[in-house]
């Protein structure tokens, strides 16, 4: 019966990225079938999380974070837990070998979340590592599936792609960010103030996490490949809008990608993919 309550588990965190994200819910669909479920499980893990800093405005945040992390420790030391996500998470951690060091990290930035709304160039770095470069490196593990060289390979372009993801969403998300929890992640940035010259300034640095990224998407196994080509490619198409958007766009409103458009992207990037043009 196990078995079962594992694949309840797993089918819980696929129903999460669906839910939550479409773009991702795509590139997983297009991975081999035995790299889906450790990706939702991982998927699933940080989407939690990060729904407890960022949408618990009536529940005490502190202590609900504190007793996730807790709990997330507690199943993978036991291998089990009545909890759908840590579940599969934990499952996925021991599979792959998961370095606990990422997972700490991971909730050391959700944690900051907590504490900071302006960030300086050194607690920017932290955060980045920890709330997206490190997802990249969960992800990488799956993706090696024990291949510790080739792992090691990769990391780096792995880092890169977390990265870029993770300041186009603080672009992308600039307006709710500041106006639903007084954030604002780019260091020195007034929001009330974003200027077109600010823009461009944070644009180039993620155009060199995309030109990095790249490198390593064209070397990774086939099986994942073309599902991290495809958020790569969605991504890259919604910074293109970004960057053709002058800085008051981005203030005011949440530029996003047309479901129709992420259709088009899906099927010409598994036709590129099939003629090896990647």
């Amino acid at each position: 019966m196990m078995e079962l309550y594992n694949k309840v588990c797993i089918e819980c965190s696929q129903h999460i990225t669906r839910r939550y994200s479409t773009s991702f819910s795509m590139g997983i669909r297009v991975f081999d079938p035995h790299l889906r479920g450790p990706i939702c499980a991982i998927y699933g893990f940080v989407r939690f999380a990060d729904e407890i800093v960022d949408t618990f405005h009536q529940y005490p945040k502190e202590g609900l974070l504190r007793r996730f992390r807790d709990d997330t420790y507690r199943a993978i030391e036991e291998r089990v837990s009545l909890n759908p996500v840590l579940q599969a998470f934990q499952q996925t951690v021991h599979q792959y070998q998961i370095d606990s060091a990422l997972i700490d990290a991971f909730l050391d930035s959700m944690e900051m979340d907590l504490y900071y709304n302006r960030y300086h160039d050194g607690l920017y770095q932290q955060y980045i590592y920890g709330s997206a470069e490190v997802v990249g490196l969960m992800c990488l593990r799956v993706f090696c599936e024990g291949d510790e060289a080739l792992y090691q390979h990769l990391k780096a372009p792995a880092r890169s792609l977390g990265s870029a993801f993770q300041k186009i969403n603080f672009l992308r998300d600039m307006k709710s960010d500041f106006d639903e929890r007084g954030r604002v992640y780019f260091p020195g940035i007034d929001f009330t103030r974003f200027t077109n010259a600010d823009k461009l300034a944070i644009e180039a640095d993620i155009k060199k996490d995309f030109d990095e990224a790249y490198k390593g998407i064209v070397q990774l196994p086939k099986g994942a490949r073309l599902g991290v080509y495809l958020a790569y490619i969605y991504y890259l198409n919604l910074f293109q809008k970004i960057r053709n958007a002058p800085a008051s766009r981005v203030t005011e409103k949440r530029i996003r990608v047309p479901n129709s458009r992420k259709l088009y992207l899906l099927f010409s990037s598994a036709l590129r993919n099939s003629l090896n043009l990647l």
